[in-house]
């Protein structure tokens, strides 16, 4: 059924999803200390709280992209926030390891809702507001992500820490009652039947991927576990891959993925990502270090969110330029600019990271330049595929920029760990650790960069919206 509510209420609603799946990717981070205590676990175990949520928020995207696609987007919107909500109310209700690592992996399913966002706005509005929608979308990504530490701090320090997995089922909840209000179910629909050989085989395989590079530090890098994880997952995406190009409704298109404007756009989301969470990873760290360091900061869990909330308020601000520059000089060179500012960000703060102020002025260039490279990355993406591939392709990216921030966490775990000095009974990183992480972060700007340079100044699909006609077994699919 279509629904009447406004373009601009609709983007709205929609940004207000993406706020809050960037939320919950950061929410549990201040109690990363904590939760052995709270959860009566190991600290080992207790990582899994924050590991299952990214895992499965990097399976679930080409995922809900594809249901999308298939059966309509605004349906697999909410089915993903009820999926969220389900998990948020039961993380809320437990003080269970395990449960509480159930409920979080459910909220790990909430980043679906970006490549179906992403894909309503291409089924539902005019070409030249396209540019400003996605742009919004992508801001409100880096302001969740970046203010979720200070407010999930602030949260934690005066309430009970199960307030906060309530007031994400609240939000969610609000959210769903709004998409169900204001958003309309897209017209836009692909033939073919949803591919469950292909989802369980890129799930087992993700996670045979992902799982030794989040763990590799712990295991050891060259343990039994690590390597026979690793191997594993190779032969099984290598069987997926094959099984991807001989079915008749991949959950992937391999095919249309190798063409050039995607191939270079999700090998730059890949760099793009990995080093956006450097910011994430080194500062929070530095700024909460002791003084005793001779680099550390001394702040406190709410402060430090405070000094690193300029990445995503920044990506905010500059929407309407984002927009422009997407507008006038197109999505490649945006992107382009976007991965010089990054890494601009990273060359100051390498030559200063004295004080407070010196990380909020990084923290604010860095994400101006992410905020302009993910809007240019959308839009890319949207214009290099079919109509009924919107949704998938973008969930297919969305997981690129999670391998990007998975592979960012392992290795600098290493290079922190390299050169560690003592700070009385505690082992910290060296100030030399961090300094090379963040050129470590420029580069990978600098890597992201140059893919962007490979990518077409033209898309093959881009143009306006397909006129939908109606298919021989009443659904409905595009024609150009």
């Amino acid at each position: 059924m279509k629904r009447s509510g406004s373009p601009s209420a609709m983007v709205a609603v929609l940004s207000l999803t993406g706020l809050l799946a960037a939320l919950l990717q950061t929410l549990a981070i201040p109690l990363i200390p904590s939760f052995p205590t709270l959860l009566n676990a190991s600290p080992t175990d207790a990582s899994w709280v924050v590991t299952i949520s990214l895992l499965t928020g990097a399976i679930v995207t080409p995922v809900s992209g594809r249901l999308g696609d298939l059966f309509g987007k605004r349906r697999a919107l909410l089915l993903t926030l009820s999926v969220m909500i389900t998990g948020a109310a039961l993380s809320a209700l437990t003080s269970s390891l395990w449960l509480m690592v159930i409920g979080r992996g459910l909220q790990g399913c909430a980043l679906g809702v970006i490549p179906l966002a992403l894909g309503i706005f291409r089924d539902e509005l005019p070409p030249h507001r396209m540019g400003g929608a996605i742009a919004l979308l992508t801001g409100t990504l880096g302001l969740g992500g970046a203010v979720g530490i200070p407010l999930a701090g602030l949260v934690a320090e005066h309430f009970d820490w199960h307030v906060l997995f309530w007031g994400s089922a609240g939000l969610g909840l609000f959210c769903a009652l709004l998409t169900a209000l204001v958003v309309p179910e897209s017209p836009q629909r692909t033939e073919g039947r949803f591919d469950v050989v292909g989802t369980v085989g890129l799930t087992v395989g993700l996670i045979g991927l992902l799982l030794p590079i989040v763990k590799g530090g712990q295991w050891g890098w060259g343990s039994t576990r690590t390597l026979g994880f690793g191997a594993a997952a190779v032969v099984i995406l290598l069987a997926w891959g094959r099984h991807q190009l001989h079915a008749r409704s991949p959950l992937v298109d391999l095919r249309l993925s190798a063409r050039r404007p995607l191939l270079m756009t999700n090998l730059a989301t890949v760099a793009v990502g990995f080093a956006i969470f450097t910011m994430l990873f080194a500062f929070p760290q530095i700024l909460q270090a002791p003084p005793a360091t001779g680099y550390g900061l001394g702040q406190s869990l709410v402060r430090t969110g405070l000094a690193v909330a300029p990445n995503g308020v920044v990506a905010l601000l500059l929407t309407p330029v984002a927009t422009r520059l997407i507008t006038r000089y197109g999505a490649r060179l945006a992107m382009m600019l976007g991965a010089i500012v990054i890494a601009a960000g990273y060359v100051f703060v390498t030559l200063l990271m004295n004080s407070v102020l010196e990380f909020v002025i990084a923290s604010g260039i860095i994400g101006a330049g992410a905020g302009i490279s993910v809007a240019a990355t959308s839009k890319l993406i949207t214009d290099a595929v079919p109509v009924t591939e919107t949704a998938s392709a973008n969930g297919v990216n969305n997981l690129m920029r999670s391998v990007g921030t998975t592979a960012a966490s392992a290795v600098l775990t290493v290079i922190l760990a390299h050169g560690a000095i003592t700070v009385g009974s505690a082992t910290l990183p060296s100030a030399e650790g961090f300094r090379t992480t963040f050129m470590v972060g420029a580069a990978a700007a600098i890597v992201g960069l140059l893919f962007s340079a490979l990518i077409p100044s033209r898309t093959p699909m881009s143009g306006g919206p397909a006129k939908p006609v109606a298919a021989p077994d009443g659904d409905v699919i595009s024609k150009r």
